[in-house]
């Protein structure tokens, strides 16, 4: 049984009411003017990296509106795994122009893991300066910033305000849950402690399959929602009923000023597979890495449904799932192999990640066939 289930939470102390205006501390970073000498040396960058844009487009106001959001895919050079920006930079602006809402780096499908702070800064900049520049510059950035300590979490949600992130996407800590103090006290303190300190607001990652199986609760998730700085949630546990309890929840939270356009928390699925399903519990759209393959068939399935035509979104949903499970079996692996198969990029995953031969390629492209139909086709 997962360490968290619905039981009963313990009481806490948040700052009352649903204020979301973010805070936004004064920060000068070397990621602005293209200097790296601010991160860990001797990291083994592309030195194609520079940034002309300002502080101002780096740091305006990006509200998390319902729509696509993407956990883009992290890409490295062949035989050095340098972290190839040239790649990184287009990939996001093809995911711009076919009409996602928003970006998500370090996320499970950005390989964090694999990536130093340096890295991980060098990643967001790169991303956050080819959307300003290609006239994205509204898009929201959100950045992974989970870490195994409070004070890490911290380091890494304030990295991610220096290299033009807006929100910080946090997984909870799990190496030690077996001494997690009871009743998700633990980790109630550390969502608590990284949201009063970070520059940026958090959302919360409920992702079991990543944390040992640790999933939390709607009681919890409700409860860390009243933090002023906690604006969301995705759910990549799949529990719809999860889904449509935080969202009624929070809904109510708002009370009076509830804009279905502009939620004050926003509850996202954390795979295209249920897109239709969280729409019908209330939820508010995708963070789904299957979008980096068909943006187009995750954006039009929540178009048809928001516009009444349920069957025809159900429809889509099943192409959409299929290619899914494809991307759920395969992983970051898989996802790489479907884009380099199908778009002609993507290479492979950092080691110690397997690289697929020939019949896995085949595989993997294979099975986004009819999903890559679906996306020529819109």
């Amino acid at each position: 049984m997962a360490p968290h289930n619905d039981a009963p939470s313990p009481s806490s102390s948040y700052t009352a009411g649903f204020n979301r205006m973010p805070y936004r501390p004064v920060v000068t970073s070397s990621l602005m003017t293209g200097r790296l000498d601010a991160m860990e040396p001797h990291s083994p960058l592309s030195s194609s990296y520079s940034t002309t844009s300002e502080s101002s487009d780096f740091h305006m106001a990006r509200p998390l509106v319902p729509g696509v959001y993407v956990p883009t895919m992290c890409f490295f050079e062949e035989g050095t795994e340098d972290v190839d920006t040239d790649t990184i930079a287009r990939h996001a602006v093809r995911l711009a122009r076919a009409g996602v809402t928003g970006l998500a780096t370090q996320g499970s499908n950005g390989e964090a893991v694999h990536l130093t702070h340096a890295e991980r800064q060098l990643v967001t900049a790169t991303t956050r300066k080819a959307l300003n520049e290609s006239g994205f510059s509204q898009m929201p950035i959100i950045v992974g910033c989970g870490a195994q300590s409070t004070r890490e979490a911290i380091q890494l949600c304030r990295e991610a305000w220096e290299a033009g992130g807006d929100y910080a996407l946090v997984l909870p800590p799990s190496y030690y849950a077996s001494l997690f103090a009871p009743a998700s006290e633990t980790i109630l303190s550390y969502f608590t402690a990284v949201a009063d300190a970070s520059p940026i607001p958090l959302i919360i990652y409920n992702f079991p399959g990543a944390v040992g199986g640790m999933d939390l609760s709607s009681d919890i998730i409700v409860q860390l929602a009243q933090h002023p700085n906690i604006v969301g949630v995705k759910l990549t546990c799949g529990n719809t009923g999860k889904l449509q309890r935080v969202a009624a929840a929070t809904r109510k939270m708002a009370a009076g000023h509830h804009d279905p356009a502009r939620p004050e928390f926003l509850v996202l699925a954390g795979s295209a597979d249920f897109t239709v399903q969280s729409l019908v519990a209330g939820g508010h759209g995708i963070l789904a890495g299957l979008a980096n393959i068909a943006p187009r068939a995750c954006i039009r399935t929540m178009e048809l449904f928001n516009q009444g035509k349920v069957a025809e979104a159900q429809a889509l949903q099943e192409v959409v799932a299929a290619g899914d499970w494809t991307a759920i079996q395969g992983g970051v692996v898989g996802v790489k192999s479907g884009l380099q198969g199908w778009m002609g990029y993507g290479g492979n995953a950092r080691s110690p990640l397997p690289k697929p031969n020939a019949e896995q390629a085949r595989k993997w492209k294979e099975g986004f066939r009819d999903l890559v139909l679906l996306e020529k086709s819109l």
